[in-house]
């Protein structure tokens, strides 16, 4: 096993950071580290936002949730679907990508491009010292989000990612067993051995909680799913991406 490989399967988020800033020098190879990664057609769909004023990270981390670490970390990087610039690229040449960049497929690439760039600067960030945190709250509120960074339409926020000195170490997350995860060549359907993966893991992640919370926390995975997702949470994102300029034909 190689120190990449290390550092990948080391991964844990980390939700307290010193009070240490990134060094430009450090973002900015965090950010080339974000474009080496694959992207589909090379389109680059993606924007990154450095969020380094204060006021605005505070206002960020109540949007998200009141959650401390997007206001006290040592860089705060927003990622974001983004065909602005083709838009722009177009009009050089007098032609229009407006068709195109409506669709759902193209939205997909948008995301999927945005994904994989983040997950590059995460794996950097660890291989730095450093530690990370994605952050899906910011899309609590995606209007707001939006102002406080001035996104122009073909611009969504999709995630947040907190990127700093740790000031804590936790264990790590344990993930769901190789089986349930990993098909050859067809998907496995046995409900018995599927759900017999997941009681397994069920073991697993309750001793996880106990041992985290001193046994004040002791649910298993999918009891935590069966619940969690019973609720359909940010429900305006259709009407959000529609306003801009995301119809998802």
């Amino acid at each position: 096993m190689n120190e990449t490989i290390e550092t990948i399967l080391e991964h844990r988020s980390i939700r307290s950071f010193k009070d240490e800033p990134l060094t430009n020098e450090q973002v900015h190879t965090l950010v080339k580290a974000a474009q080496a990664a694959s992207t589909s057609s090379y389109i680059q769909a993606y924007s990154i936002i450095g969020v380094k004023d204060q006021e605005k990270k505070k206002k960020l981390a109540q949007l998200a949730g009141n959650q401390s670490y997007v206001e006290k970390n040592g860089h705060f990087f927003v990622f974001c679907a983004d065909y602005n610039r083709h838009h722009a690229a177009a009009e050089m040449h007098g032609t229009s990508v407006k068709e195109t960049t409506e669709s759902t497929e193209k939205f997909m690439v948008g995301l999927i491009d945005a994904a994989l760039a983040a997950q590059n600067a995460s794996i950097a960030a660890e291989s730095m010292g450093l530690g990370i945190c994605y952050i899906g709250g910011i899309r609590n509120d995606l209007e707001e989000v939006s102002d406080v960074l001035q996104l122009p339409d073909y611009v969504v926020p999709l995630f947040g990612l907190c990127v700093g000195y740790p000031a804590q170490d936790p264990n790590i997350k344990p993930r769901l067993p190789l089986e349930n995860i990993y098909h050859v060549d067809e998907y496995e359907q046995n409900p018995d051995a599927f759900k017999e993966g997941l009681r397994k893991y069920d073991e697993t992640i309750s001793a996880y909680y106990s041992d985290r919370t001193s046994g004040e926390r002791t649910v298993g995975w999918s009891s935590l799913m069966a619940h969690k997702l019973t609720k359909p949470v940010r429900t305006y994102m259709k009407k959000f991406l529609k306003k801009k300029g995301f119809p998802l034909n």
